[in-house]
């Protein structure tokens, strides 16, 4: 099948061998291999190319030039990557302009021997960043993203009726809740990349382990709470915070450390008892009379077992020791 395509974009289009078979490559990954029915060739549905390293393309004088004679004068350039040797790149065409994505081979930092922990919460509202010694609060992009949802759901709901939805039918506004949509993802997306590399960042800064919860099954638990409230988790988009967490660490050298989320936030971080409601998200332990808001208990309870998972204990193996204790003679 490929074979075909292959053909295709030979005679019919005149591509140069090497273009021809980075077309077929995109259009087996990207559109061929995810559809389970796969159909009778691959398609190349989006334009874009992928593009290998000293064979399809080059960067020379301002210009990216690609086989078969064709090049791109460069108007915008980020270089601060250029001590690195170059990789694969993607070619895609993006509101009338031509954007050109090279991978890069930039060898991974040392990881550094962390002196504790730096606990990340996350809710619907805001990210609670810290430890025992320190708290951070970050604002989430969820009504802003919302905002955006409701708009499209707004366009479906108006320009639909009992019989047929008008909104399917119609081009202008179907692109136009089409751009909804995609303007809430970029905005969780934007912001899951920026916060991640804040929390990151803080972690280096303080030579602290960077320490989530495990929420794999988060979408499986949503089920049973109210509509708007899984709404707004859904669109907050755990698992892309997570990828970009974990990249960010990889990339800056930072430990990352996953910890069990039974029970963080209704745990009292001392003896280990149920806490019990006292105020709005305030909570308060009945038997050391500990008391503090939902997301420093969370924030707590997930340095306390990420320090075990990490040293076997609650304090570092280098810790120093007490010197004004009298000896047991």
């Amino acid at each position: 099948m490929p074979g075909r395509l292959y053909g295709v974009l030979k005679e019919r289009h005149g591509l140069p061998s090497k273009i021809a078979q980075d077309c077929c490559r995109e259009a087996i990954a990207k559109s061929w291999l995810n559809n389970p029915s796969r159909g009778r060739a691959p398609r190349a549905r989006t334009p874009r190319l992928s593009l290998t390293h000293g064979y399809s393309y080059r960067v020379r004088d301002g210009y990216v030039e690609l086989l078969g004679g064709f090049r791109l004068r460069i108007i915008g350039w980020d270089g601060r990557y250029d001590q690195y040797p170059s990789g694969d790149a993607r070619l895609l065409l993006k509101d009338g302009k031509f954007i050109l994505e090279i991978s890069k081979h930039i060898p991974k930092p040392p990881k550094y021997t962390p002196g504790g922990v730096l606990a990340v919460d996350v809710n619907e509202r805001c990210i609670v960043i810290g430890n025992s010694k320190i708290e951070h609060r970050l604002g989430t992009a969820v009504e802003r993203a919302l905002r955006y949802k409701h708009l499209a759901e707004n366009l479906q709901r108006r320009y639909s009726s009992t019989r047929y939805n008008a909104w399917l039918r119609r081009r202008g506004i179907l692109n136009r809740v089409r751009h909804f949509h995609r303007r809430a993802r970029s905005i969780i997306e934007d912001w899951a990349k920026k916060t991640s590399r804040t929390i990151a960042l803080l972690a280096k800064q303080y030579q602290y382990a960077v320490a989530r919860e495990n929420l794999t099954n988060l979408a499986e638990n949503l089920r049973k709470l109210p509509k708007e409230h899984k709404t707004a988790l859904l669109i907050l988009s755990y698992r892309r915070l997570e990828f970009w967490i974990d990249w960010q660490c990889e990339k800056l050298g930072a430990p990352l450390i996953t910890a069990n989320p039974r029970g963080t936030s209704t745990t009292c971080p001392r003896c280990n008892s149920k806490l019990v409601e006292n105020g709005y998200r305030r909570l308060r332990c009945s038997r050391c009379r500990f008391e503090a808001d939902r997301d420093t208990v969370a924030v707590l309870n997930i340095e306390k077992r990420a320090l075990i998972k990490l040293w076997g204990a609650l304090t570092p193996l280098n810790a120093p020791q007490m010197t004004d204790v009298p000896p047991n003679r």
